[in-house]
């Protein structure tokens, strides 16, 4: 007998168990060669009294089976509780959310009926650690954290993901015009690495009008890779163009575990009424069967799901009087899809994934490279400043080392001493730079002993201190922006 990959399987809450049961009884009814082993997490759990949503009976199984089928989760509201799916993400190390988004055009409406293009979305990094401050009554702060490796990640796995899938394009959307160190970054790495595939097709664009783009053309693009806020924004864009929000799966992929869901909520207005259209869920266990090297029982599946699709076997949320034979609950849908199983789809074109799609994608951000030599030059002194104008803190604080020379004080990056253009400034927090040189091209190394010294001046003068960052440059390159109006 085959042997059988075991699997965690989560029914999640609202519209989640129903849809986990439709979908499992085709999984089940294609011979999928899957040991269901199930969890709880979500709601229940979090009303317990864990803040994450996740037992460690959870983890124990996820880490036994390394791959995750789940139903989608209500995060109760009020503070204190924790997205599941952030948890899960981070802790797994699914760096990388492949969202396919395609035009199921007439029986989903849409403007763009040859839609079919994939987001693949850095997971883990970005505004989406999570590391916020309120640094004063009036500035709050979120840091944006981009590392090399997890852009080697990203990018590696968006070209293998081309390249596995016969895709002939790989589309870098960043905002490295303004954001040019940490977008620029992504574009650098999506650029070195591009190369290494010179049989597939690369190109950039600024996220605003890429964004633009997936909703006025979708049809030119057919991999796009980005980073973590952006690729959440555009696969929800991607996802509504493309008319397909309830049938769209997701996988959340990491090197050693996944992660396949809807990309829909729990919808606990519908729950237990039996309309829920099961057809994300079912394409997120697609994607699983891939991942566990079943592509011919995928391939079974999706056609039976296309044939039941185009026969007008449809659920109330995609029912019309124009495209549709018969409305169906939730059970009654599977079992449509399941007396379709060995069928092809004659309007949409057959899938066929194939044998060379087993090889599973592993991606470690290990480009070989040299250590830069990292120099301490100065440093950003942030101030929550309730008491002086612009030019009287220069005056204040511009005498207070030997070391270094204030060079420019900002207040939300802009600019504001010296030599202002600005009537009013907001001065309620400012970031008083200094260096070792006024040149930037003529740096020195200070120490940070020299960076102590002038807290303790700041400290002296009654200048209330809520952050400093450190200014380097790596063989010499600056490793930090200048100021709007510098």
């Amino acid at each position: 007998m085959p042997i059988k990959t075991p699997i965690t399987v989560a029914y999640g809450d609202g519209i989640g168990p129903e849809i986990m049961t439709a979908t499992l009884k085709i999984l089940i009814a294609a011979n999928a060669q899957i040991d269901p082993e199930v969890i709880e997490v979500g709601e229940k759990i979090y009303l317990e009294g864990n803040t994450t949503g996740i037992p460690q009976s959870a983890w124990e199984s996820l880490k036994r089976t390394k791959v995750l089928l789940k139903g989608p989760i209500t995060t109760p509201q009020g503070g204190g509780y924790k997205s599941l799916n952030v948890t899960l993400r981070k802790t797994l190390g699914l760096f990388a959310n492949v969202r396919p988004c395609v035009a199921y055009y007439p029986y989903v409406p849409t403007l763009h009926p040859k839609m079919d293009l994939v987001i693949i979305r850095e997971n883990e990094e970005g505004t989406y650690t999570g590391i916020e401050h309120r640094q004063t009554e009036e500035v709050y702060q979120c840091l944006k954290i981009v590392t090399r490796p997890g852009c080697e990640r990203i990018v590696h796995y968006a070209f293998e993901y081309a390249r596995k899938f016969n895709r002939k394009k790989v589309t870098c959307l960043t905002k490295d015009n303004i954001m040019k160190m940490t977008d620029g970054l992504f574009h650098q790495v999506f650029n070195e690495i591009a190369a290494q595939y010179p049989e597939i097709q690369h190109e950039h664009y600024i996220i605003d009008i890429g964004t633009a783009l997936v909703a006025a053309r979708p049809e030119r693009f057919e991999v796009i890779v980005t980073s973590n806020l952006y690729g959440d924004i555009l696969s929800d864009v991607a996802a509504q163009v493309a008319g397909s929000v309830g049938l769209a799966g997701s996988a959340n992929v990491g090197n050693h575990m996944a992660m396949f869901e809807a990309i829909h909520g729990s919808a606990p207005d519908i729950a237990g009424k039996q309309i829920a259209n099961p057809s994300g869920l079912l394409n997120g266990a697609i994607q699983m069967l891939i991942h566990i090297n079943q592509p011919e029982t995928a391939t079974i599946i999706e056609n039976a799901w296309l044939k039941t699709l185009e026969d007008g076997i449809h659920t109330a949320d995609i029912y019309s009087a124009e495209n549709s034979k018969q409305k169906v609950t939730t059970d009654e849908f599977a079992d449509a899809v399941i007396a379709r199983l060995g069928e092809k789809p004659t309007y949409f074109k057959p899938v066929e994934y194939k044998q060379d799609v087993r090889s599973k994608i592993e991606c470690y951000g290990e480009i070989k490279k040299s250590h830069s030599k990292k120099e301490l030059v100065g440093v950003d002194i942030f101030i929550e400043n309730t008491k002086f104008t612009p030019n009287e803190l220069g005056e204040k604080i511009s005498k207070l080392s030997d070391s270094m020379q204030l060079i420019v004080i900002t207040s939300r990056g802009l600019k504001i001493w010296p030599d202002s253009m600005i009537d009013a400034p907001d001065t309620n927090q400012c970031s008083c730079r200094f260096q070792s040189s006024p040149d930037i091209k003529h740096l020195k190394t200070i120490s940070h002993q020299d960076i102590i010294h002038l807290l303790q001046e700041f400290e002296k003068i009654g200048l209330d201190v809520i952050k400093t960052e450190n200014l380097y440059t790596f063989d010499g390159t600056v490793g930090f922006t200048l100021a709007q109006g510098q």
